[in-house]
Formats: structure tokens, sequence, C-alpha cells
């Protein structure tokens, strides 16, 4: 039953309710029907989403490598081989009668598979790169057709018919596809855990927050809403595009905490307008018209954030800004429509079972709200150049290792230590010789003579960094060489082999590909589109901030600041995921380097995360004064009102992001744990010491916009505070009350 709201007393005035008010409590039992429709609905299309994801996406499609990647496939089937099946003949010799006759017959079996192609062992071919040095295990390799799914298939198909004992042989499966199948897996049952760990987690946390049961309830119902829409818009967009099964996590992790975040603060302000004596109905018409118009901005900001993401070629990239984007706005708009709704249903019951009274012992007073924040804020501005200069120097420092980073490729030690495909490749890397996966293919194309092939594969013998040249395999006017690196598949030794081959005279047309081909062009990729990704994210955000403050100062320090939050992440990801330190304690395998992409995708997240509470703390110190006009008080009343709060939606979004990063997957580790890191420092550190010192040291200046620039604002800016308010003519810079970006020329207009 929808609690009546109290009339109002004489001569009191009553803000006129907007559209935006008006529209989502007009009906709210409609709403809150018609959004458990449309999430019951959701569940149905989200079904079964994790079976559509690919695991790879980091190649460039457009490079070199992938070119001759599609090419050879289509012409040796055999030259790149993504199925192994490592013959293990215990003490005997895989040069045993009985052991060849049964890998033999392996090998024959295999071939006659449905989706398998370039079936090969070394019992056809006696080749000593698939023989271990010890001469007790041997492999068969072939290729699996078909996209990642179909690959999947097929594998899980024929997988368990050759896993095991075959008479003196024991088998396991491993190869690319084999890799990428137990990650999908892995992943997707990772997730469950996840969010069994963070739900009941963040529910405790909101409890303590919030004290009353019922206002923990409500973010928590908005997170689980996102969630599920969350997965309906992944399976939506496998209909157009490949997404990476990674996107799974981070967006269910996006959803859930970010909905969490919006709803903590919608209701936050929404129990203070109560306590301030305002009616259920006025209470949510103002928080829209300043939570919610909060709210909306921050969630156009993390989009921004996560659309640099469309700039890469990599679809590993691409499908982070597609289902990342979706479920930003997801979340704001469960926050923004149905929360509101349930706020003019429940009224003054959402202060109702309050829990904490349970252990308060008497009446004990409680302290003033934000009292100890507001302390903060005075210490912080009294010592402003120490803390400015302490904090920028700490955050530096813990980002130094960074400067060491060593990218590579993602490969079998992302997966736990004891998973089948993880083990075959070990024993590849220790105990055969080069690395038979990590070999490169040069596709030769044209029209040539037997001597000039002969010619050219000398050549190629004599570079530097060569072990082994085979070849050539021709088919017409196509042929390729296979070339193994001397020394590590992915270390520096081959990717300076991929640019030697790449500049070799030949009388026909090379293209070069293989592990540490990918691995070059990915990078190369990388590093030509960040500065735009980077000068796009700093343009968007410049403009956004400026919408919101008028200030040009500011939005110059928010995106310092945020990128700076950011230092603490990238030296602990190096120092622990690519040094190998705590890799003990948190289960994982270090591969020595750092997935190419990882970088730039925990780059945007993190940034877009910073400036959601970068936008919370703006905005109400922004508030504070146009009504004051007071700079060192706005500073100090911002931090004591959102302090807090930001940190208590930090400390949940971390929970949600260290369940994730207790993923088995390295890469899912890293990105959980690197996440939560940046998340915490970004509050406890930037938002509460780093920019009330800095906005301390610049005063009234950090408020100055030349005059353009201030009729610019005016007439298409952004406040949360009253148009009126008594500040507005200092800061030079007026409100507007619809919660939306849209300009407009006319008078304010109400919520």
């Amino acid at each position: 039953m929808t609690e009546v709201d109290t009339p109002p007393r004489p001569g009191e005035r009553v803000p006129r309710p907007g559209r935006w008010t008006r529209f989502v409590t007009a009906r709210p039992r409609l709403s809150l029907l018609v959004a458990l429709v449309l999430t019951a609905l959701a569940v149905l299309a989200g079904s079964g989403v994790a079976d559509r994801l690919g695991s790879g996406g980091w190649e460039d499609p457009a490079a070199e490598s992938a070119y001759a990647t599609k090419a050879l496939e289509r012409e040796f089937p055999g030259a790149q081989p993504n199925l192994l099946l490592l013959v293990d003949a215990g003490r005997a010799s895989v040069d045993d009668p009985a052991v060849a006759a049964e890998a033999r017959a392996l090998t024959t079996r295999l071939a006659g598979e449905k989706g398998v192609t370039g079936v090969g062992s070394y019992w056809q071919g006696k080749s000593p790169a698939l023989r271990a040095e010890d001469g007790h295990e041997a492999l068969i390799a072939a290729r699996v057709t078909g996209d990642e799914s179909a690959a999947g298939r097929t594998l899980d198909r024929m997988a368990p018919h050759y896993r095991g004992a075959h008479g003196p042989v024991r088998v396991k499966v491993g190869g690319i596809v084999a890799v990428r199948h137990e990650m999908q897996t892995t992943i997707k049952e990772d997730l469950t855990r996840a969010e069994l760990i963070a739900l009941p987690v963040t529910l405790v946390l909101l409890v303590m927050v919030f004290g009353s049961a019922v206002a923990a309830l409500l973010p928590l119902g908005i997170g689980i809403v996102a969630i599920l829409g969350t997965n309906a818009v992944l399976r939506g967009l496998t209909a157009f595009t490949d997404v990476s099964v990674f996107a799974l996590n981070l967006t269910t992790a996006l959803g859930l905490g970010l909905a969490i975040d919006y709803a903590l603060f919608i209701v936050r302000r929404y129990r203070e307008e109560l306590s301030a004596g305002a009616t259920p109905s006025a209470a949510v018409g103002t928080t829209l018209r300043t939570a919610g118009r909060t709210v909306l901005f921050s969630a156009l900001t993390v989009a921004v954030s996560l659309a640099a993401m469309l700039l890469f070629p990599q679809y590993f990239l691409r499908s982070f800004a597609y289902a990342g984007m979706a479920v930003v706005l997801l979340a704001a708009a469960a926050a923004l429509i149905l929360l509101p709704a349930a706020l003019v249903l429940l009224g003054h019951r959402v202060n109702s079972l309050d829990l904490r009274r349970l252990f308060r012992r008497g009446r004990e007073p409680r302290p003033a709200e934000g009292a100890a924040w507001a302390r903060t804020a005075g210490l912080v501005m009294r010592r402003a150049p120490l803390f400015a200069l302490g904090t920028t120097a700490l955050l530096v420092l813990l980002g130094l290792p960074f400067l060491g980073v060593k990218f590579g490729t993602a490969d079998d030690r992302q997966l736990p230590s004891a998973a089948e495909s993880h083990v075959v490749q070990q024993h590849i890397r220790e105990g055969f010789p080069g690395s038979p996966g990590g070999s490169l293919e040069v596709l030769a194309e044209g029209r040539a003579t037997t001597a000039q092939y002969a010619a050219y594969k000398q050549r190629v013998a004599a570079l530097p960094e060569v072990a082994r040249v085979e070849g050539p395999l021709v088919k017409a006017d196509t042929a390729y060489f296979t070339v193994q690196p001397g020394g590590e598949a992915v270390g520096d030794g081959a990717q300076r082999l991929v640019g030697d081959l790449r500049s070799l005279h030949a009388p026909f047309d090379t293209e070069v590909t293989g592990t540490a081909a990918v691995l070059v062009d990915t990078k190369h990729a990388i590093a030509e589109r960040l500065p735009w990704a980077a000068v796009f994210i700093a343009v968007v955000t410049l403009l956004l901030v400026f919408l919101l403050t008028g200030s040009v100062l500011i939005p110059l320090q928010a995106v310092v600041l945020n990128a700076l939050s950011l230092t603490a992440m990238f030296g602990a990801v190096v120092w622990v995921f690519q040094d190998g330190h705590l890799s003990g304690p948190l289960g994982f395998t270090s591969p020595g380097s750092i997935e190419t992409t990882l970088p730039v995708l925990m780059f945007c997240v993190a940034f877009g995360l910073s400036m959601d509470y970068g936008v919370f703390l703006l905005s109400r110190i922004k508030e504070e004064y146009d009504r004051t006009g007071d700079h060192d008080e706005a500073v100090r009343h911002g931090l004591q009102r959102t302090g807090g709060l930001i940190t208590a939606a930090a400390v949940i979004l971390a929970v949600v992001m260290v369940a994730i990063g207790t993923s088995r997957v390295t890469n899912t580790k890293m990105l959980g744990l690197g996440i939560a890191l940046a998340v915490l420092m970004d509050a406890m550190v930037v938002r509460s010491l780093l920019v009330p010192s800095i906005m301390r040291l610049t005063g009234r200046a950090t408020w100055w916009a030349p005059a353009p620039l201030r009729r610019f604002h005016r007439r298409f800016g952004l406040s949360e505070g009253e148009r009126d308010a008594p500040g507005a003519a200092g800061s030079g810079t007026t409100g507007h009350d619809e919660p939306a970006l849209a300009a407009q020329s006319g008078g304010p207009r109400s919520v």
C-alpha cells in the first residue's frame, strides 16, 4: 500500500514535480509489474549465454598473421594444428612396436573423425619435434575445424573416447582448442561461485551501511535485475558479433556493482530528504533532481570509458565495449526507474527493520553523520601541500613496477596447474625439443621453382634465432615453411625473428604467422590505436565534467587524478602476476608476461569507475558551492556527505570484483583483483586525500571559466543545486532541474 503524503504546511514551498518524476512515480505498481515481466523474459533470453561466448579474440583480424593463418587453414590444414594428443608410453619407448602400433591406430581413428583434418603424428614421419627428449612421450597433432563453438562441440564429442588408457599407452588431450574450451568451462563455473560469494556478503555490507534491512534489500534487488539483464544483453550481442567469455565475468560484476552503487546513492539521498522533513513524494522528486541526475551523468562517464575499446580491432576488447556500455546503462535505468517506484510505495517504511538496534546498548547517542569525514577534510585542507605531495609520491611509487612490464599472449598457463590441457602444454614446454606449438609459419604465394624455394630456405636458416627450418610443402602456386625459433616461443628472440622474416627478400610474396607473429601484430595494433583511445576518453571526460561543474580546471584535475589513481593497479599487476609474487597464495601460474590487451581493458574499466566516484563527490561539492559560494566549506561539506558513502560503495564493488578474482583463470583473477585494488585506492586515497588537498590549493580559481564558456554552461550545463541558490552568482554557473543531458533553451524545469 502506498504511503500517503502529509499535506504541506501553510506557506511551505512545494517543488512542482517534473516530467521524469511524474513518469517514474505516477503508477509505481505498474512500473514494478512491467519490470518483473521484463526480468522474467531476461532470464529466458539469457539462458545458455556462456555456451555462445568465445575464449579468444586477442588477434587483430586485419593483421598479416591473421591473413596467413586463414590461408594456411584453407590450403594446408595440418600446418597449424590446434589439437594435440600427448601419448605417454610410461617406462617404454615411443618406438616400441606395441606402442607404435597403438599410436598409429589412434592416428588413423582420429583422421576419420568428423570435423577433424590435417592429422599427423610422430609415428608417421618420425619428426623429432613431435618426440619427447626422454623418448617416453610423443604427439599426435590435428586441426579441429569450425569456429570456437563448433570446435568445442567436436571436442566434447570425441575427447572422452581418446582420453585415458589405450593398451600400453595413456593419452591426454591438449592444444589450443582444448585450452580455450577448458577455459570457457572454467569461467562459467567460476562465475556461479563468484555470485554465490558476492550476493550474501554484499547484503551484509548494505545492512551495515543502512541499518534497515528494507533499505539494504533495495540496492541488492536492483543489482540482481542488472545481472539478469546482463545475461540477456550478452545473449543478444552474440547474434551480431563475437563476444568474449571474459565479458561474462566483468559485465556481471559491473552490472551488479554499479547497480548497487547507484541504488546506494539514491536510497541514501532519499532517506536524507525524509530525515529533513520532506514528504515521500517530495523526497523522491529531490532525489531524482540531485542524486538521480548524478547517477545518469556517472553512467555516461563510465560508458564513455568503455566505448574507447571500440577503437581497437580485437573482439576481446570490442565485446567488452558493447556489453559494458549496455550493462552500465541498464544498471542506471534500473536505479532511475524501478527504484523510485519502489520508494514511492515504501515511503517512510524504507527505514523499517533496523537491524543495528540489536547491537546497540541502551540509547547511546549516535555521532553526527559524516563527522569523521568532516574532520578528515579539515585536516587534509589544513595540511594541503603535505597531503598532495605525499599521496602523489605514494601513487607514483606503487606504479613503478609497471615500467618493467613484458607483454605476451594468453596461453594454457591461464588455467589451473592441474587442468589437463595445461598439463599437456607444460610437458611439451619442458620435455620436447624447441616448442612444437610455438613455431612460425611462412606462407609463400606466387609461382616459384624448386631452386628458388631452396635458396630462400637457406637464407631463412642463416637468420639469428632460427633453430630449424622445415619444408617447403607445396600446393600449386602456394607453399609454406615451418621455422622453429631457438628460444622461447614468444620471447624477444622469436619476436625479432618475425621482423627478420618479414623483411627478408624473396622471389614470391611471403606472410608470417605463428604465436610470436600474432603477438607482434597485436602489440602493433594496440600501440597504433592507444593514443586515439586515450584522447577520446580525455576529451569526452573533459566535456562531461565541464557540463557538470562549469569549471575549466576541475575537468583537468579529474582526468589527471583519475589516471594517477590507477598506478597502484598497474604496479600490482606486474609485481604479482608477471613477476609471480604471491602466486602460491593466490593459486596461479605466472607466465612471466601480461596479456597484451588486458592493460587496455583494465584502464578503460578502472578509469570509468574512478570517474564514477569522482562525479558523486564533485556533484555534491558543486551543489554546496552553488548554495553558499564558500569554496572551502563546499569541499568539506562534499566530503562529509559523500566520503562514507563513496567508501561503502567502493568496498561493495571491491567485494564483487574480489569474488570475480577468485576465478581459477589467471586473466580473470588479474582483472578482478586489479580493479578491486584500483577502486579502493581511488575511494580511500584519491577522493579522501588527494582531491580535497588539490582543491584547497587551487582555491576559488577551481571554479574559473572564461566568459564564453560560462555562457555555454548556463545554456547547456548541469547542476544538482537549485537555480536561485545564493552561491550560483559567485560561481558563474546555473543549475538545471531535468535529469537528462539534453540541451535546454528555456527556463529551469522541475523533475
